[in-house]
C-alpha cells in the first residue's frame, strides 16, 4: 500500500510508514500525479482534497489531521466512494490555552483585571466549551452563543447573538466556517455585529479568517467599538493583510491550535482511522514519539502577588505568545507572494509548544483560590 502524506502532518512518516510505503511531500506541492498509484492521502489544511486533485486516482482514503474540514470536498468524496476522516477536537485544548495566554498578556500590558469582566464565547463546540470552562474558573462572567447547539440542547443558558454582544467586554469567535443557512458563519462578524458590540470591547478571532469582515473590524476599532484585537486567523491566507496586522494588539500566523499535542492528536486520529479502514494492525508507539517538556517544573512564590500576576508569570514561561506576535510582524514584508511564503514558513517551522498539563507547578504562599485556578488551566500541582 502507498500513502501520500503532507509534510506538515506531525510525525507523518513515523506514523504511516507502519502501515505502508509513505511518501512525504510539501503540502502545497501535492498534485494528482503523486496520487496515481496511491491508496491513501493524509493532509492538513493547506492541501485541498477536491475533484481537481483526486479525480481518476485509486485513492480510497483521505484523512486530514485537522479539526476543520473547509479544505475537504466531502460531497464529492462521498459520491466517489472515497472514505474520509478528520480529527474534530484534536487541537481544542491548544486553542483554549492560546486564548488564556493572549488575554492574560493583554491584561498585564494594559493594566486591567480579567476577573469580573464579561466574555462572550461565540461557538461552544470542542474549542468554545473549553474556553467557557477556563474563563469561568478565572472569575469572568461567560455568555454563550451557539444557535445549532441551542436548537438541540436543553441548556437554557445559550443566548442570541444580539443579546450577548452589548454585554461583552471581550468577544471571542470559535465557530466553524459555514456558508449555508440556517446558521451561516461566513463574515458573521460584520458591520452589524460590531454596531451591537459594547463600546471598547476586546475582539478575538482564533477560529476562521472568513468568519470576520476585516474591513468592518478596522472601522469598528477606528470608531471605538473595539479597543483591542487578538488575531490568529486571516483572510486571505497565507497572504495576510499587513494593514490589519498593524492594528492588532496580538497577532499570530494561524497557530492557536499548533501545540505539539494538538498536532499529534490529529496524526493519531488519522492513523487510527486508516488502520481501521484497511484492517491493518496498529504498531506505531505514539508515546515513544513525545519529546520532553521544555518547562517540566516551575516554582513561584505567590506572596504579595495577585492571582492574575502569578497566572501570567506561569503561562508566559510555558507559552510566550509574544514570540508569535513578534515573528508574524517580522514576516510582514512588502509583496503578497513573499508574505505568503513567510506565513507558511512560520507554520511549517513552528516551535515545539507543549500544553500546560506537561508542567508541574509549585506555588508557596498561594491561596486555595489561586491553586484552583492554576489547576483549572490544566497545570499539574506540586507541593513546594
Amino acid at each position: 500500500m502507498k500513502i501520500v502524506c503532507a509534510e506538515t502532518v506531525l510525525l507523518g512518516h513515523e506514523a504511516f510508514s507502519n502501515a505502508g510505503k509513505t511518501e512525504v511531500i510539501p503540502d502545497r506541492e501535492i498534485t494528482r500525479e503523486h496520487l496515481l498509484d496511491a491508496d491513501a492521502l493524509i493532509i492538513r489544511s493547506k492541501t485541498k482534497a477536491t475533484a481537481e486533485l483526486l479525480h481518476d486516482t485509486p485513492v480510497k482514503f483521505v484523512g486530514t489531521a485537522t479539526a476543520g474540514t473547509d479544505h475537504i470536498d466531502a460531497g464529492w468524496l462521498q459520491k466517489r466512494g472515497i472514505y474520509w476522516c478528520a480529527a474534530p477536537g484534536c487541537n481544542a485544548n491548544s486553542v483554549s490555552e492560546y486564548l488564556v495566554a493572549a488575554l492574560l498578556t493583554l491584561s498585564r500590558r494594559h493594566g486591567f483585571d480579567l476577573a469580573g469582566k464579561t466574555i462572550g464565547v461565540i461557538g461552544c463546540g470542542n474549542v468554545g466549551s473549553r474556553v467557557v470552562k477556563k474563563f469561568h474558573a478565572l472569575g469572568l462572567d461567560v455568555l454563550r452563543n451557539d444557535p445549532p447547539l441551542a436548537a438541540v440542547s436543553p441548556d437554557p443558558d445559550f443566548m442570541p447573538l444580539g443579546a450577548v454582544l452589548p454585554e461583552c467586554d471581550i468577544v471571542s469567535l470559535h465557530v466553524p466556517l459555514v456558508k449555508h443557512k440556517p446558521w451561516p458563519t461566513e463574515r458573521m462578524a460584520d458591520y452589524t455585529f460590531f454596531e451591537q458590540l459594547k463600546p471598547g470591547a476586546i475582539f478575538v478571532n482564533a477560529a476562521r479568517g472568513d468568519a470576520c469582515d476585516y474591513d468592518a473590524l478596522l472601522d469598528a476599532q477606528a470608531g471605538g467599538a473595539v479597543s483591542r484585537m487578538v488575531l490568529d486567523v486571516w483572510t486571505p491566507e497565507p497572504a495576510f493583510r499587513s494593514d490589519v496586522l498593524k492594528r492588532a494588539d496580538l497577532a499570530s500566523p494561524h497557530i492557536a491550535g499548533h501545540s505539539y499535542e494538538g498536532k499529534l492528536n490529529g496524526t493519531v486520529a488519522c492513523y487510527d482511522e486508516l488502520c481501521n479502514f484497511f484492517e491493518i494492525r496498529k504498531t506505531w508507539n505514539v508515546a515513544s514519539s513525545l519529546p520532553v517538556a521544555e518547562v517540566p517544573t516551575l516554582e513561584i512564590d505567590c506572596a504579595h502577588r495577585d492571582d492574575e500576576e502569578v497566572l501570567h508569570k506561569i503561562v508566559q514561561q510555558v507559552y510566550d505568545i509574544e514570540t508569535d506576535d513578534r515573528l508574524i510582524r517580522e514576516a510582514a514584508v512588502q509583496g503578497e507572494i513573499e508574505r505568503a511564503r513567510n506565513f507558511d514558513a512560520l507554520r511549517k517551522n513552528y516551535r515545539t509548544r507543549r500544553e500546560f498539563h506537561n508542567t508541574e507547578v509549585a506555588l508557596p504562599n498561594a491561596s486555595a483560590g489561586l491553586q484552583r485556578k492554576v489547576a483549572a488551566m490544566g497545570f499539574k500541582r506540586r507541593e513546594a
